[in-house]
């Protein structure tokens, strides 16, 4: 088994990253950070969305697992103290993962350039630059409503918990193979209504959005984003791919949201 270590520039993480590579060597596992079997993210929740891209043309080889130097990491099973376990978890690997749904989204621009295609784990999010958004929303083909307001946040499940639930999204459990539509302050008045509510969209139906201007819009797709070009349409749907996590123990997606934003006292 090939492994890659993924670090953040951080002291902490550096120092982790560094422990963890020692550790690895020792226990006779192999670093490859160009065709890895496991990435091992050090950092946190952005460390991790980092190595998604950076790896996201080999997500149907490749396993992640995420330690995590600062505060609790959604994503990252791992503490920063735990690299010797860790070190023989992935030494005694037989290829044991979990999987999640990844967001798929088209972009085609009004110049009639190459449509763009890319992949989210978290999250894709449509605003103006400025004043109001104003768009066109079609599910699976068919018009829905016209959108008035700061934007649209389209998410995963796991994604759901992020942006997402910031405004105003419901938590979606990953095993559900649906993605999730959520409206950024939107207007609502005698001239202008949409459903107001945040839509959950199974695997067979899309979700396509076309701003009325194309132009000043700002499409961000997890930390990436897209600024300065006409946008004619964004076309969401589950991708063919997932995210494959490597389940030496994974936690479990309920205990991940209790943590995360409940944290009750354990004592």
């Amino acid at each position: 088994m090939k492994v890659a270590i993924f670090s953040n520039n951080g002291p902490a993480s550096q120092k982790v990253a560094t422990a963890l590579h020692q550790g690895l060597l020792a226990a006779g596992v192999v670093l490859d950070s160009l065709n890895p079997d496991v990435v091992v993210t050090v950092g946190g929740d952005g460390t991790l969305l980092s190595a998604f891209h950076h790896y996201n043309d080999r997500l149907d080889k490749v396993r992640f697992v995420g330690i995590h130097t600062g505060h609790l990491g959604f994503y990252t099973d791992w503490r920063d103290f735990e690299v010797a376990e860790l070190v023989a978890s992935l030494a005694q690997d037989n290829g044991q993962s979990v999987s999640y749904p990844l967001l798929s989204i088209q972009v085609d621009y009004a110049d009639g350039t190459h449509p763009d295609q890319a992949l989210a784990l978290n999250e894709s999010t449509i605003k103006k630059v400025s004043g109001t958004m104003v768009a066109d929303v079609y599910i699976k083909g068919e018009l829905f409503e016209s959108f008035r307001g700061d934007g649209l946040c389209i998410s995963t499940p796991t994604g759901s918990t992020a942006y997402n639930k910031s405004v105003g999204g419901a938590v979606l459990n990953p095993r559900f193979n649906a993605i999730q539509m959520a409206e950024i302050a939107s207007i609502n008045n005698l001239v202008f209504r949409t459903l107001g509510s945040p839509l959950i969209i199974p695997a067979d139906e899309w979700i396509r959005v076309e701003p009325t201007d194309p132009t000043d819009n700002v499409l961000m797709c997890d930390q990436l984003g897209i600024e300065g070009r006409p946008i004619k349409a964004i076309t969401y749907r589950i991708a063919r791919q997932r995210i494959a996590f490597a389940e030496y123990r994974h936690t479990h997606f309920w205990q991940r949201v209790e943590a995360s934003f409940i944290g009750r006292d354990q004592s």
